[in-house]
This record gives structure tokens, C-alpha cells and sequence, in this order.
């Protein structure tokens, strides 16, 4: 540990938040990086406890933590990167710049497959579900915690996401969970006829979007989860045409999407027979961000 005064930490936390709001960066993001490398609480940073403080011990020194607000400020680095972990749920996160930064908007889709499990009073009968692009298993972890009689299938198609996704199903004590490495369904055939609900947060940006996308989002986070391709929609496609044959009998199958996707999503689910109660769901803000059906008649396929 690095011992600093806590005046020189004061001076420092302020010149950082002055730094950040002539850069158009929300100044708590200065409070996350200090509390990313010392065990000073949001309350002892807003109240300024720590100022009359001989010692402040940090986890590093402050001209690194200068040098990280630096690349927060001019390269547009997103702070969760800098920190290397993000809060979501009632989780801890590691997150690196191999998978997506989680957002808040995606932890309502954990409460649609609760709300929907307690419709279906199956919020206690054992079940398997596969997340469909877990990155940081932030959806696959959650599930796990929160049904703990729930098997999830986490995959994705990048090693370096899923080795993310592990620590952090280790990290929050969750062993209800497979790993699988793959492009969507490809490495579940074990599993056919078995899943009760497929969730997914595909890549859903038309292609030609990424470009205008804020510099955190364009230079830091991995296209590959990004690019939805023209429309934004070839993966969700993908995965409405693959998923019945997935389903033990009916179940839920479940997406976040773009702003503007959700009459798109649920013509294409409407235009195949199996998909019934098909569903819009809105985010915190209002915004439509989710769309799921049900699987049904699957003796149709």
C-alpha cells in the first residue's frame, strides 16, 4: 500500500473533478476510480472524512491514478476498464476490454424471466436455460443467484469473454453454470430438446451505426458484440430460427434490442408459427429494450 495525506488526496479528487467537468465526463467517475484502489467509502469521499487523515493508504500511487484519469479524459476510456469491474444487480463485476461493460438498462431482463417463472409457477422446478453471448456472464450469473434450481448454459464465441464470464461466476460464488465456447446454439446440441428459456444480448447495432457511437463505446468495447450487421438484426434472426428445436416443450425465449427494433423482432417472431405471446418490454427510461415470446406447438417443427 501507498501511503498518501488526505489533503493531498483532497487536492487531487478536486483538480480530477475539475478536469472531468471541462472534459463533459460525470465526476463520479472520479470517486469510482478513487474507490477502485483504496477502501474509502462513496460517503467518506462526498463528505471529505478523509482529509484530516495523516495516511491514506491507496493500492497505487497518484501519478498512476493521474495517468489512468488521463486516458478517462483524452482517450475516452471507459473508468469500468480502468477499474476493472463494474457494479450490475447485487454483483461485482471483473470486466476488461474483452467483453461489453454491462449496463443498467439490461438488469430488468433477469425481472422479465422472474416475472414470467412466477406466472408459470415454475419458480421452484429445476430448469435449464442458456444465456446466448454471456461476455461477462453479468445475465448468466444473476440467473444462477437468483434461481438457484435454474442449470445455465453460458456461451460465447470468444475465449477471452468466457475466461471473464468464469472469474466472475467464481468471484460471486455461483456454480450452477456451463461454459461454452461457440456462435450461438453451435455447441449445444447435447441440449436439444432440453431448455426451458433462452436469453440473449446479441450484437444488435446496424453496422453502418457503429461509426457515430460515442468514443468510449466506437474505440474501447469489442465490435464483435456490437455489429448486428445491416439492420442490426442478423443475429436475432439467427437465433429465432435456431431456438425451438432447443425447447424441452414450451418456454420462453427472450432479447434486448435497440431502440426502434421491437415491432421488427416480434414480426419476425410472429411470422413463425411455434412463437406465441409475443411481448414488448420497456426499460427504467421508458424505452422499448426487450422483446420475448413464447414457445409453443413445438410439434409444428
Amino acid at each position: 500500500m501507498i501511503p498518501v495525506s488526505g489533503e493531498v488526496l483532497h487536492h487531487w479528487r478536486c483538480q480530477a473533478q475539475t478536469d472531468a467537468q471541462n472534459a463533459d465526463v460525470p465526476l463520479y467517475e472520479v470517486d469510482w476510480l478513487l474507490q477502485g484502489v483504496s477502501a474509502l467509502s462513496q460517503s467518506d469521499l462526498s463528505l471529505g472524512l478523509y482529509r484530516d487523515r495523516l495516511n491514506v493508504p491507496l493500492r497505487q500511487s497518484l501519478a498512476w491514478l493521474t495517468e489512468q484519469w488521463q486516458r478517462r479524459l483524452v482517450e475516452r476510456v471507459p473508468v469500468q476498464y480502468l477499474v476493472g469491474e463494474t457494479p450490475w444487480r447485487d454483483l461485482m463485476l471483473t470486466v476488461t476490454p474483452d467483453v461489453l461493460i454491462p449496463r443498467p438498462e439490461t438488469e430488468l431482463i433477469v425481472d422479465i424471466v422472474q416475472a414470467w417463472a412466477e406466472q408459470q409457477e415454475l419458480t421452484s422446478e429445476p430448469q435449464v436455460w442458456a444465456d446466448l453471448g454471456t461476455g461477462s456472464g453479468a445475465i448468466a450469473i444473476s440467473l444462477a443467484k437468483t434461481f438457484p434450481q435454474f442449470h445455465v448454459l453460458a456461451v460465447d464465441i470468444s475465449a477471452a469473454a468466457l475466461d471473464v464470464a468464469r472469474q466472475n461466476a467464481e468471484r460471486n460464488q455461483v456454480e450452477n453454470i456451463q461454459f461454452y465456447q461457440g456462435s450461438w446454439f453451435d455447441t449445444l446440441e447435447d441440449w436439444y430438446g432440453q431448455l426451458w428459456g433462452v436469453i440473449a444480448n446479441p450484437p444488435y447495432i446496424p453496422s453502418n451505426v457503429i461509426l457515430e457511437l460515442e468514443p468510449e463505446v466506437m474505440n474501447h468495447e469489442p465490435h464483435q458484440a456490437l455489429d448486428g450487421g445491416q439492420d442490426g438484426l442478423d443475429d436475432i434472426r439467427l437465433l429465432i430460427e435456431q431456438a425451438p428445436k432447443f425447447f424441452q416443450s414450451d418456454g420462453l425465449w427472450l432479447t434486448e434490442h435497440m431502440q426502434g427494433q421491437a415491432q421488427s423482432i416480434a414480426a419476425l417472431l410472429a411470422a413463425e408459427a411455434v412463437y406465441t405471446d409475443i411481448q414488448t418490454h420497456q426499460d427504467l427510461a421508458g424505452i422499448e429494450r426487450f422483446v420475448s415470446a413464447r414457445l409453443s406447438c413445438l410439434d409444428q417443427l
